[in-house]
């Protein structure tokens, strides 16, 4: 893969830190690191989201979710097995290797649950945009408006 310099951008740009960095950990990554456990990301509304991770032989107390800032963290470690005597595996193919998968986050998505059946977690996430946020029409005046502004602001 290319590496690509972007301290330009850094010099030129004004509150896009965090977009540069995200295209630095993108462009350094493995990928064969995060080819564990594969998983799906879905748009199921205009505003709603679903990552979708198969953890196929996880239980619900082995897996771990957990959303701080902008990062959603699912973990996965399973739990030591007991011996069982009359049991003898010959081969395993089924991975129950720990897992870390992380997932950046846009600004004002939030996890609104999770769920685990047929050995798939689904995680479903919305963005919630504050309605200071939010885009909204300015009225224009007349000539008069921006004396009365001025005057309030002296």
């Amino acid at each position: 893969m290319r590496n690509f310099d972007l301290s330009p951008l850094y010099r030129s740009t004004i509150g896009f830190d965090r977009l540069f960095s995200l295209l630095d950990q993108v462009s350094t990554s493995d990928a064969s690191a995060q080819s564990y456990p594969p998983y799906n990301i879905e748009r199921t509304g205009e505003n709603a989201y679903r990552i979708t991770i198969a953890v196929a032989g996880f239980s619900e107390d082995e897996l771990t979710i957990e959303a701080r800032e902008a990062t959603l963290t699912v973990k996965g470690e399973k739990k030591p097995e007991a011996e069982d005597s009359g049991r003898e595996v010959l081969y395993r193919g089924i991975a129950a290797r720990a897992f870390e998968r992380r997932f950046q986050l846009a600004d004002h998505v939030e996890v609104k649950g999770a769920s685990l059946e047929h050995g798939l977690l689904h995680v479903d996430l919305v963005r919630d945009i504050p309605e200071s946020k939010r885009s909204r029409t300015i009225p224009i005046g007349k000539g008069e408006a921006a004396p009365q502004i001025e005057a309030t602001l002296n």
